[in-house]
């Protein structure tokens, strides 16, 4: 059933109002970098989509189109670049993105980094076009003004440095949320592909402890339905519970499986 609610809009951006007021939201990561996917998720309802640049075919260039499908959905759309750098997420701005999913953040700096590279001067160092997506081709007089309050920076935590920097991290100004990377943290502590071992869970609940004592909400990827009730047990609000990808390939595999001789 199509989702009622009003569009997302992102500007002014109640998505992340609605994150920092600890509101428990629901999203789904995307990596087939196609534009009939997305509008298809964004039919679903997810409270936000993550347009996946760092582990998928995708660029500016097609991140365009996809956000395009989303333009009446009521899904927030988050980017995550393929990396922290100033000079992809000031396009990834000017294409129209408001939410960024910034990864492997290992220190209170590289924190400070990529909220400085969302921000106009003098908070930031976000260059200045006058004429651009993310504020409707010139169209939006206030945008220069406010633009700044209404972007939102979750840093994602996936190294044994980040854990025991997470507590720094997580106060530095225009951080929003914290984001748990499991998979990458399992491979940090030296169980690759195992992220439910004791260890990397001793990890994890390092996290959100640390980012809880700074107020700040916590984010995972938690497509297993148990991990994923789980960790909002934990605290998490922020909760990928499955991909694009991972459903696609899982449906296909069962509906060819049932016609196995």
């Amino acid at each position: 059933m199509s989702n009622p609610q009003v569009p997302y809009r992102p500007f002014p951006n109640q998505f992340k109002k609605d994150l920092l007021a600890g509101k428990r939201l629901i999203g789904c990561w995307s990596s087939l970098a196609s534009h009939i996917s997305m509008e298809v998720l964004g039919v679903a309802g997810f409270d936000w989509v993550l347009l996946d640049g760092e582990h998928s075919p995708n660029d500016v260039i097609t991140f365009v189109p996809q956000l395009m499908a989303l333009k009446d959905s009521v899904s927030a759309p988050f980017v995550r670049p393929s990396s922290n750098n100033d000079i992809e997420i000031k396009r990834l701005l000017d294409a129209g993105f408001y939410n960024f999913l910034i990864p492997f953040v290992q220190s209170a700096d590289e924190a400070k980094r990529a909220v400085a590279a969302t921000r106009y001067p003098p908070e930031g160092i976000r260059g200045v076009s006058v004429s651009q997506r993310s504020n409707r081709y010139g169209t939006i007089a206030n945008y220069f003004q406010e633009a700044n309050q209404h972007m939102c920076v979750a840093v994602q935590i996936e190294s044994r440095a980040a854990v025991a920097a997470t507590a720094a991290i997580a106060a530095v100004t225009g951080v929003d949320c914290i984001f748990v990377g499991p998979s990458d943290l399992a491979a940090a502590y030296g169980y690759l592909g195992n992220s439910a071992h004791p260890v990397v869970q001793e990890a994890i609940a390092s996290v959100f402890a640390q980012a809880k004592a700074a107020g700040k909400p916590v984010g995972i990827l938690a497509p297993v339905e148990a991990d994923a009730r789980r960790y909002m047990e934990m605290g998490a609000t922020f909760v990928a519970v499955g991909s694009d990808l991972g459903l696609f390939r899982q449906a296909t595999q069962a509906l060819r499986d049932k016609y196995n001789s």
